[in-house]
């Protein structure tokens, strides 16, 4: 075995509550290093009595290095003191805090230990994310309900989308079209920003309290809320909580009074007065943008006032829940400060990071419930869209990332596949379908939540922003109507099928050099098969068949049948097919 592969510490990803009763434990080995690996456990003040107990571990992931290993546990005293043992071939090792060990250690003080199952640090993420289907909404792009509240400079519905143009979209409109978020399937809408700015994006605040008058109301905010939650609909705003925007009065306040404003500490000055020097301002911005001041949130009244937009909007409103910009430039401290006051007003209310690259520090349930995957965003749109990650190169990121984070995170990470800051979908696709339906299919049959951009379910395409940004397009005539379709049996699917959204995930074929890959998703007694074929000729696939089982092909355009106790499974170029085993 190679030792120095070897590798597990308490807390974190690695030892935690997964609920009230139950603790999880990993151990990470070397690939295929490692056959058999014993939990040794017991209560901490009983073991010298009563002596340890045995549990098997499992392989739970995998990817390009590493084995991952986990076991289930659930301690009558909710207190754990427990070591491993190794086995491979003729070889045993045990492992405790002191490392790794050729006999069974005699001290059994120096095992590792789980303190105490405390409630109030289990990190429980709202259970109803996992059961979500998003769908994102760019507010000033979507719908036109209300013209009289337009921007003075409003174009014509469906012009080309620039970064400065308006076109009218706003609250009345996303109420005037929720049957079309309620046949699609959709149960929670995330929206970009809606607080007053200046740009069509608002990303930009300048009232952290008052809906944009483009948009309509806090009164009109309200009834678009009951009116999503009369059909079962959740809402998540956008809070840019890291920087705002530079008309947002204390910074205009710092702008003209300098050192000498009552505001001066809201934001980080490095040098009076504020202004641009060789493009670069003065004071601390997001990038380098002059118009977006970043906020000292280590600030006290900074703190309060912030703190007191994300209370009324969730208690006075009635939203499910914040999405936070910028998340990961923001001090953690006050993301601890904002997770208790959201969650005090209502404990099952989303909290979802804006982060791009490994979270655990924010996802060991003291600040974020979740935060935007776009690791697995880049994995899909590799395998499945450019071709540039193979089966085997897909399977073993997945499996990194499962092991990534404490299984309840994973269950309600945000997944997608485009977004207002990315190109869309079809476009990265070049306007295959295939590719398209693959990649979602993808999307839709692994754990956490997943989220539509507007309009991808009707074909809408569009480079960066601002060409990403389109007006939503509601002539029915001009929407993909195939597609439409494909979403709209999708969500179903998942939606009607635990297996599918929080089931256990096993990799059942992928191989280097080899385009085509399948896994099962099992919960409940419930079973189903994916298997997908990112290359450009038609795969197949080979399995063992249970001998009582039929297997049935719900979606997709592969073929599944069953030949002397096998499974064959054949897929069309950039195809897929997930298979119900009944």
């Amino acid at each position: 075995m190679l030792k120095e592969a070897i590798y597990h510490r308490p807390k974190n990803n690695w030892s935690y509550a997964y609920d009230q009763e139950t603790i999880h434990i990993r151990l990470r080995t070397k690939r295929d290093d490692v056959t058999q690996i014993s939990f040794i456990h017991g209560d901490k003040y009983s073991w010298p009595v009563i002596g340890s107990n045995l549990l098997e571990m499992h392989i739970f992931a995998q990817d390009a290095l590493f084995d991952y290993w986990q076991v289930a546990v659930k301690p009558t005293y909710r207190r754990l003191k427990y070591g491993f043992h190794l086995q491979s071939n003729n070889e045993s090792l045990w492992m405790n805090e002191q490392g790794l060990h050729e006999h069974e250690p005699d001290n059994i003080n120096l095992y590792f230990e789980f303190p105490f199952l405390n409630p109030a640090d289990v990190f429980t993420p709202p259970a109803w994310v996992k059961d979500a289907v998003f769908y994102q909404i760019f507010p000033e792009r979507f719908a036109k309900g209300d013209p009289s509240i337009d921007p003075n400079n409003v174009e014509p519905w469906g012009g080309t989308p620039t970064a400065r143009n308006f076109f009218g979209g706003d609250l009345q409109g996303v109420i005037d079209h929720l049957d079309h978020l309620e046949n699609l399937g959709i149960n929670a809408i995330y929206f970009n920003p809606l607080f007053q700015a200046l740009t069509n994006h608002k990303y930009d605040t300048i009232d952290y309290l008052k809906i944009d008058t483009q948009f309509g109301t806090n009164e009109k905010m309200k009834e678009l809320v009951d009116a999503c939650h009369s059909r079962g609909i959740r809402v998540l705003l956008d809070a840019v909580f890291n920087h705002s925007g530079g008309n947002f009065p204390p910074f205009l306040d710092v702008k003209e009074n300098g050192a000498a404003s009552i505001y001066a500490d809201w934001f980080h000055v490095r040098e009076f007065p504020l202004e641009v020097q060789d493009r670069i301002p003065t004071y601390d911005t997001f990038s380098f943008e002059p118009h977006m001041p970043k906020l000292n949130t280590e600030n006290a009244a900074v703190q309060e006032y912030l703190l007191e937009v994300a209370r009324y909007w969730i208690e006075d409103i009635g939203v499910d829940g914040w999405r936070l910009d910028v998340a990961n430039e923001v001090d953690h401290q006050f993301w601890r400060l904002f997770r208790d006051v959201v969650k005090k007003v209502n404990p099952d209310a989303y909290i979802l990071g804006e982060i791009w690259h490994d979270s655990l520090p924010w996802l060991n349930g003291d600040q974020f419930d979740a935060v935007m995957n776009y690791p697995l965003t880049e994995a899909m749109l590799e395998y499945a869209v450019r071709g540039t990650r193979d089966g085997r190169q897909f399977t073993d990121l997945v499996g990194y990332l499962l092991a990534a984070y404490p299984q309840q995170a994973t269950e309600v990470a945000f997944n997608l596949l485009g977004s207002h800051d990315t190109p869309r979908l079809l476009t990265l696709c070049k306007d295959d379908k295939r590719r398209l339906k693959l990649a979602t299919a993808i999307q839709f049959t692994l754990s956490g939540t997943p989220c539509i951009y507007y309009g991808d379910e009707v074909g809408l395409s569009g480079e960066h922003d601002p060409g990403c940004r389109k007006c939503m397009e509601w002539d029915e005539s001009m929407q993909d109507q195939d597609l439409l379709l494909f979403f709209t049996e999708l969500v179903k699917l998942r939606k009607s099928h635990r297996a599918l959204r929080d089931g256990v995930f096993e990799v059942l074929y992928s191989a280097s050099g080899n385009m085509a890959l399948a896994y099962a998703r099992e919960a409940d007694g419930e079973k189903f098969i994916i298997a997908l074929n990112a290359g450009d000729e038609h795969a197949s696939l080979e399995f063992n068949a249970d001998k009582d089982s039929s297997y049935e092909v719900v979606l997709g355009e592969g073929r599944a049948a069953v030949q002397e106790s096998r499974l064959l499974v054949t897929l069309p170029t950039f195809g897929f097919a997930i298979i119900k085993v009944i």
